[in-house]
């Protein structure tokens, strides 16, 4: 079968992703990388978390001959992520998804994926944290960063696939994971981000069978 992707191209991402860097205002970049290379001196006072993703619990529905998506996050920003979206800088939050086809005598087939990509951003002027889904464009605002991840957190009805692009007869499994996404940001900053474990957030596959 056939690997299905229902997110943009590869082609398209790259291509996307060149322009968003190219066009990242300079405001923002050097405010990131001062806040950076602030947060990497050591501080008496300054309690560092570390944070964590986990995916609580997944599973799908089949509605209207489509399979949607149901999970429960749990995300804590490190200090340093917070850091950063409190001093005005986005964070893209990606929630991955991939259906794999049970094969007895080969290895098994990855034959869908889906990256659905969440921006969140604090707006200082009106106090408000924005959640944007960047998949579809809908956004939603929030008083405190507290709603703003629960929000983030209840993932419903999110489209997978088409259930008659599944192979009859065959055994599948979903799985999903989130993590903190950094290939948005210019390539200094991805290279600094490489190596500090604050920004490696990132929880494990959380798998389940497919009920055909």
């Amino acid at each position: 079968m056939r690997e299905h992707s229902f997110g943009a191209s590869n082609d398209h991402r790259g291509r996307a992703g060149k322009q968003a860097r190219g066009l990242w205002p300079r405001g923002v970049y050097a405010a990131l990388l001062a806040l950076v290379l602030a947060v990497a001196a050591p501080a008496q006072d300054r309690v560092e978390h570390a944070g964590y993703f986990e995916v609580r619990s997944a599973s799908t529905n089949l509605v209207d001959g489509v399979r949607m998506l149901e999970a429960r996050l749990q995300l804590v920003l490190s200090t340093e992520a917070l850091d950063a979206l409190n001093a005005g800088v986005p964070l893209t939050i990606e929630l991955q998804t991939q259906l794999i086809r049970s094969r007895r005598f080969l290895p098994d087939a990855q034959d869908a994926e889906l990256a659905t990509r969440f921006e969140l951003e604090y707006r200082p002027l009106s106090q408000r944290y924005i959640v944007r889904n960047l998949n579809s464009g809908d956004q939603d605002s929030f008083a405190t960063l507290y709603s703003a991840l629960n929000n983030l957190g209840r993932i419903n009805a999110l489209p997978i696939i088409d259930d008659e692009l599944l192979r009859p007869g065959k055994d599948y499994r979903a799985r999903v994971r989130v993590m903190l996404q950094t290939q948005q940001y210019p390539a200094p900053l991805r290279l600094v981000f490489f190596w500090r474990s604050q920004w490696q957030l990132q929880s494990e596959w959380f798998e389940w069978t497919l009920r055909r």
